[in-house]
């Protein structure tokens, strides 16, 4: 990435203490160590053109994931919390299964516990239960959307969390949530340093705009795009039964437009992508309403996605902001549907605007089966670092190798798409936008 700061020391993780018990899964599988001093390098491709901090970005790297050889936590003594915080995503119930399958089949750990509903879960005023989990209860939910432990949005006290997760004995406490969430896992970390005691922290991302740094691809992801995609083939269908007729989609990405992108490749139907990080504007020759109507003038109907983030600059800021201190969004598809129609309008040309927005559904909906594979791999890796003793990181894949990634680092800044990188370059491809501009 582009003036990247970072140095290799920011990446080393931490641990609560050495690691002195055998890895009981020598006997049960034959198993395949990953070495401490395994690493995934940061880029393997160098492109000078685009990083000011080649140099550095070269020498830094990730700590493979995986089982090591010995581990800190004796399990027959070890009890386990898992927590889900956030917006749903396609997968949430895959992570929890499988980090209760990996904790009692692979560790024998018999202890372990659900909070519900989010970091509300820990603070006794809200009055949630606490739910026992084994491999009996977590049987079949990988086949389900949503979060079986349900979720909430925005931060508790930390003190109070660590509070209740020393009154339950709780050794080790996994985190499944995107970057707020991630944060608040890292102010219980920092509290629970502070009383020097030894509880690990193990966070794995749930961010469905795809859009936490040092991840090749958060879990959740590629089901989400998928779904959106057959609202895209409704909205062409839809703009090809009418004419003039314009098929407007709506999805998510506050800040980032990875959806927008990969369901508008998937599909390939599309006309126009509107994303956060490249600016628009309607009006004048180059607007995009023009280009929108020379598309029709040609072809007679068009296809436009447009990210949740895009055009806010066009639109009256919106004040406040939601649970997860995230700043209030205006509406742009609503507001785009009302443009299309009045600049049509105001210039006599006949035509129809057909808006959906899927979200609620895109994230609803149970993971698919490359997901389903990719959040047991998350959940075993989750498991096999927080035995080893490690802290205060996040689980996830680097190049296709699942890694260990400190969780300040990983939340540091967002990840966008840099419109001068290959995605950008294939979504203009695709859709030939740029030809309906002059």
């Amino acid at each position: 990435m582009e003036d990247l700061e970072i140095t290799p020391e920011q990446m080393n993780i931490e641990h609560l203490g050495p690691a002195r018990i055998d890895n009981p899964t020598i006997k049960a599988n034959n198993c395949c160590f990953v070495h401490e001093s395994d690493r995934v390098l940061y880029e393997d491709v160098i492109d000078h053109r685009t990083s000011s901090s080649t140099t550095l970005i070269s020498q830094v790297s990730m700590e493979r994931s995986g089982p090591r050889e010995k581990i800190y936590f004796d399990p027959c003594k070890t009890k386990a919390g898992i927590v889900t915080c956030g917006g749903l995503c396609p997968g949430i119930n895959d992570v929890i299964r499988a980090v209760t399958m990996a904790l009692s089949s692979i560790y024998g750990v018999r202890r372990i516990v659900g909070f519900k509903y989010g970091y509300e879960g820990f603070i006794a005023k809200f009055g949630h239960e606490i739910v026992e989990l084994n491999q009996e209860m977590v049987d079949g939910w990988q086949e389900t959307g949503g979060s079986k432990l349900g979720s909430s949005r925005g931060p508790q006290p930390a003190s109070e969390i660590v509070d209740c997760l020393e009154r339950m004995g709780v050794n080790i406490l996994f985190v499944v949530g995107g970057d707020g969430t991630l944060r608040g896992g890292a102010d219980i970390y920092d509290e629970i340093k502070s009383r020097n005691l030894k509880i690990g922290i193990i966070g794995i991302p749930k961010t469905i705009d795809n859009d936490l740094m040092f991840i090749d691809e958060s879990f959740g992801f590629q089901t989400a795009y998928e779904a959106a995609v057959q609202s895209l083939i409704c909205a062409h269908t839809e703009a090809k039964g009418a004419y003039n007729g314009v098929g407007l989609v709506k999805l998510m990405g506050r800040h980032s437009g990875f959806i927008a992108c990969s369901a508008a490749l998937a599909m390939s139907d599309v006309n126009f992508v509107l994303i956060p990080e490249v600016p628009f504007t309607l009006e004048g020759d180059n607007g995009f309403l023009n280009a929108l109507r020379r598309r029709l003038e040609a072809r007679h109907h068009a296809v436009v996605v447009v990210a949740e983030g895009a055009g806010q600059e066009l639109m009256q800021a919106a004040s406040g902001t939601d649970a997860s201190g995230n700043k209030r969004l205006q509406d742009i598809g609503v507001f785009l549907r009302d443009e299309i129609s009045d600049f049509m309008h105001d210039r006599g040309i006949s035509h129809t605007v057909k808006y959906i927005d899927p979200s609620y559904i895109v994230r609803s909906v149970p993971a698919n089966a490359a997901d389903g594979v990719y959040c047991l791999q998350l959940g075993h890796d989750a498991v096999h670092a927080a035995m080893a003793g490690k802290t205060n990181l996040v689980v996830g894949r680097w190049h296709g190798l699942n890694v260990h990634i400190p969780i300040r680092v990983a939340t540091m800044r967002r990840k966008i798409i840099d419109p001068r990188r290959p995605l950008w370059r294939s979504v203009l491809e695709s859709t030939g936008q740029n030809k309906w501009y002059t």
